[in-house]
């Protein structure tokens, strides 16, 4: 609801209050730069506290801009609304559910990550439909305050309740497994600090790579629904192709964690996110609606991969003591890149006349994306 929804309400929203899609679109852009931005400020309180309060907070604070997001009548507001929103998303999404499964999983930790991104993986399967119906229903204001609703009891309750610091609080380590004196420990894990992340070559190897990639697949997420239309799909398809992007993210996820464990993750990650430009030339080369459903194979695939990679390289590579902080310095850098995608999408299309243009750029970020997850391979030292 913080995400996927707002392409289903561009339209509405620009035909009621008269904006562009370059206006509507630097909204999205705003949000995503206080979120990126607010990444590392978030990770350190995470490393400090724990996320109880933190997501407990974010998620009344979600629901209640949801809903003033559905009152909406001046583009400034509309701007402070998504601003807000952008902390919001700092506080809930993924950046702090997976430094979450950092600490708490450590062998186990792919599966963990699978789990919680296969339930997340259904949101633009289920809530894109959704959200496009109760805009028919209802309209798009009474669809987001319906969605508020949805949101304010389906988080609240569960960061409130659920969430703990650390498995050493209930007399864990992490995994499950009990502590008890005499048992052995495992193996350490590299335990890198923020400072020490940030003068390595990988770090920034993989903030570039993750930069592109993501701002590939917010751009092209946010534009999805109008975009498709553009191209001739009814409503109703461009609607199902986007919710089965969702479907096709699942398999991604699937397919990508087992093969996490068996070789390198920075080959396997660029492969995955080598699907981002697979999917664009698909719908830029193949014609009707095989080209449409190449789209949703790929880039549903590489969609899907991308929320595993980036948590997975950062805890295999610099452990779960720092994550929080780590994470949050990639984050706030990957903020620039995908700050100004969407924004550059809408301005591009309205330049242009149209979303080819758009498809070819991003095709050749997506691209470039794949190849600095392979330079960020860490380097093994020389024999002296």
């Amino acid at each position: 609801m913080l995400y996927y929804a707002f392409g289903v309400f561009v339209k509405p929203m620009e035909a009621e209050l008269g904006w562009s899609r370059a206006e509507t679109s630097a909204a999205f852009s705003l949000a995503l730069l206080v979120s990126g931005l607010a990444a590392f400020p978030v990770g350190r309180w995470f490393d400090r506290h724990g996320a109880r309060g933190l997501m407990t907070a974010g998620s009344i604070w979600g629901a209640l801009l949801v809903w003033g997001w559905a009152q909406v009548q001046n583009l400034t507001v509309f701007y402070l609304l998504w601003a807000g929103l952008g902390l919001a998303m700092a506080m809930v999404l993924y950046e702090v559910a997976f430094a979450v499964l950092a600490v708490w999983f450590r062998r186990y930790r792919p599966r963990a990550m699978l789990v919680v991104t296969l339930m997340a993986g259904l949101a633009s399967t289920i809530f894109v439909p959704l959200s496009t119906w109760l805009a028919q229903a209802v309209g798009w204001r009474g669809a987001l305050e319906i969605l508020a609703l949805i949101f304010a009891l389906g988080t609240i309750p569960l960061h409130a309740l659920v969430l703990r610091r650390r498995p050493e609080d209930l007399g864990q380590r992490p995994d499950g497994e009990l502590f008890l004196e005499g048992s052995s420990r495992p193996a350490p894990e590299p335990s890198v600090s923020a400072k020490e992340a940030l003068r390595r070559p990988t770090f920034w190897w993989l903030s570039l790579g993750f930069a592109l990639s993501r701002a590939t697949s917010i751009a092209l997420t946010a534009h999805m629904v109008p975009l498709l239309l553009e191209k001739g799909y009814s409503p109703a398809l461009a609607a199902t192709a986007a919710g089965m992007v969702g479907v096709m993210q699942l398999a991604g996820r699937i397919v990508y964690t087992p093969f996490s464990q068996r070789g390198s993750l920075f080959y396997l990650s660029a492969a995955f996110l080598g699907c981002y430009t697979l999917g664009l030339l698909g719908l830029l080369w193949v014609p009707g609606g095989l080209g449409l459903w190449v789209f949703v194979l790929f880039f549903g695939l590489a969609n899907g991969s991308i929320s595993l990679a980036k948590p997975a390289l950062i805890a295999e590579t610099y452990g779960a003591t720092h994550y929080g902080s780590i994470n949050g310095s990639m984050t706030s850098i990957i903020a620039v890149a995908q700050t100004i995608a969407p924004f550059a999408a809408g301005a591009l299309h309205q330049l242009t006349g149209g979303y080819n243009a758009v498809l070819w750029v991003f095709a050749a970020l997506a691209a470039a994306s794949a190849l600095a997850i392979v330079q960020a391979q860490p380097r093994p030292t020389p024999s002296p």
